[in-house]
């Protein structure tokens, strides 16, 4: 029987043995998965179909879908997942939708087959190898989730530390073909708006130190009887594992509702359940019948809460009724939470880190999740590998801060009048120009625009300011960073060599002596490009003028 084909009433058909085998991948050994169903014994439940759920998201009612994801608890083995997984992380997908045999053609790249290969394959650095959990896959499916891993580390190479991507994928393939799961793991490691997947050193510290910080308010009975029972040790090591209480702790009956809710709703389940974990933990071992004694907590208190998921006493429907209804938690308030979180852990590692300016290419500096948000949303020129790129130019204290666009020529028409008034109280500030033949440059511009107006001791306007911080940039075809000559001690150039930024109500100029940089005239629609002294660079387009397709310019909020 086709899987569209199964009615709402027969989801929970778990008498007929022959279900459980329709409903998982080939690749699944179904032999020691657990089915729990939540509905007394003879009562049939009326569970929704994948239509229903289809139906909500493609009228766009999230909030509608959201409910009916939380409340309609499909048995394990339903086959309802095989299509509701894939549909759920479709919604979060960024630009065109992958064709058919994408996939294919990039596992030809990185192996130079399609055949799966005897040996085992070499995992990317981000993977950790404590946590490579198969769940429920045969030998030959661990090799399906070493084989889609690998070719997202290939196609992702900004992804330095990310611990949770490896045991996602393994519970995707329970549902679905290889092909697909590559699908729905691409739109969760680089999703349209929320985060999903974690994928530096950095922001995995930051999750577990959210999660404390939010038990601190929402489940802090548990959190005051942990800590009591940290006899001389930090409280901390037992967040350091939040997300494995619920990946690698909770039984997989259990696990799989969660990710129902998951992939609609993002990370914030997780955060959810894991305070859910944390209160069902502190009501069961304090009740006057536990079997759980304060000696053998104290003894093992790294181990109570993953020893408490593995037997946890409630049904998956009453885990995640815990879980949602802990009140005042809002999605709000939890990134407000993570934002000053990772800011903080941001300022310490940049004080903490070589006095001088010059930085690795390292996670901690790459932008933050929400700042890769915000410029996919706004931008009509910037792909990510490109906002990464240009990341790792700015001055450190810049990447503290999220990028904010004050000006397109897409929204805001052609005009420098209005460039002026959206940009010019803004310091620092990026340009991006993207021409109609495609090229992509511009520069970071240390200095307000406002300061065209600023007048000297004789009240003269000064022709030119700004400061050395100011660089120019090529991304594409040629991908380079221009900083000023000075930076090198090169101050022989004498004035031409400090020709940063210029402006008036007919012109914007970058760069100066023996000619301009980037010139823009008043329409914002033709410029020129030249050699200059003050940086030394080619002309950032092949044929010198260009006709500009997009200016973008960016602020940064705080700076």
């Amino acid at each position: 029987m086709p899987v569209n084909a199964v009615g709402a009433d027969q989801l929970s058909g778990i008498e007929e043995e022959s279900d459980i085998y329709e409903a998982f991948a080939p690749h699944v050994d179904t032999s020691n998965i657990s089915v729990l169903t939540d509905t007394p014994p003879g009562k049939k439940p009326n569970l929704k179909s994948f239509q229903d759920v289809q139906s909500l998201i493609q009228q766009g009612k999230k909030r509608e879908a959201k409910l009916v994801l939380r409340e309609n608890s499909w048995p394990t083995n339903s086959p309802i997942r095989s299509q509701l997984w894939p549909a759920l992380c479709a919604q979060h997908h960024v630009g065109k939708s992958m064709l058919d045999g994408f996939y294919w053609d990039m596992v030809n790249q990185v192996f130079g087959t399609t055949e799966l290969p005897e040996k085992p394959i070499m995992l990317p650095p981000f993977v950790d190898s404590t946590h490579c959990l198969p769940y429920h896959l045969t030998r030959k499916g661990r090799a399906v989730a070493d084989r889609v891993v690998s070719v997202l580390g290939y196609a992702c190479p900004d992804i330095t530390y990310s611990p949770t991507l490896y045991p996602i994928t393994s519970i995707l393939l329970h549902f679905m073909s290889e092909e697909e799961c590559y699908h729905c793991m691409a739109s969760l490691v680089a999703p349209k708006e929320k985060v999903f997947i974690t994928q530096t050193k950095l922001l995995y510290e930051v999750t577990w130190k959210t999660v404390m910080q939010i038990a601190k308010k929402h489940a802090k009975s548990a959190v005051n009887y942990l800590a009591a029972m940290c006899s001389g040790q930090k409280p901390e090591s037992i967040y350091m594992d939040w997300c494995w209480w619920i990946l690698g702790g909770l039984p997989f009956p259990h696990l799989v509702r969660v990710m129902d809710c998951f992939f609609h709703e993002g990370i914030k389940v997780f955060y959810r359940v894991s305070l859910a974990i944390l209160i069902l933990f502190h009501k069961h071992v304090t009740a006057s019948n536990s079997d759980w004694d304060a000696d053998t907590i104290k003894h093992d208190i790294d181990n109570a809460l993953p020893k408490f998921c593995k037997n946890i006493p409630v049904s998956p429907a009453k885990l995640l009724r815990t879980a949602f209804s802990i009140r005042a938690l809002s999605s709000t308030y939890i990134s407000r939470v993570f934002l000053k979180t990772e800011m903080l852990l941001k300022s310490k590692s940049v004080l903490s880190g070589p006095k001088q300016m010059v930085r690795s290419r390292s996670s901690d500096n790459l932008p933050t999740s929400q700042s890769q948000i915000n410029v996919q949303m706004m931008s009509h020129t910037l792909t990510i590998r490109e906002l990464f790129t240009l990341w790792s130019w700015l001055p450190v204290r810049i990447t503290m801060y999220q990028p904010v666009l004050l000006y397109t020529t897409e929204e805001h028409g052609c005009s420098l009048t209005t460039f002026y008034v959206r940009v010019e109280q803004h310091e620092p500030t990026l340009l991006m120009i993207k021409t109609c033949n495609n090229e992509v440059f511009g520069a970071y511009c240390s200095s307000r625009w406002y300061e065209r107006n600023l007048k000297d001791d004789r009240g003269q306007r000064q022709a030119y300011f700004g400061t050395g911080e100011t660089f120019l940039f090529s991304l594409y075809p040629e991908r380079a960073k221009y900083p000023w000559v000075g930076i090198e001690g090169d101050t022989g150039l004498g004035h031409a060599s400090e020709l940063f930024m210029a402006a008036d109500s007919k012109m914007i100029t970058i760069g100066g002596g023996e000619g301009q940089a980037i010139w823009m005239d008043e329409n914002i629609r033709f410029g020129k490009t030249d050699r200059c002294q003050t940086f030394n660079n080619p002309p950032l387009c092949a044929s010198g003028d260009f006709e500009i397709r997009v200016l973008e310019v960016y602020g940064f909020v705080g700076a």
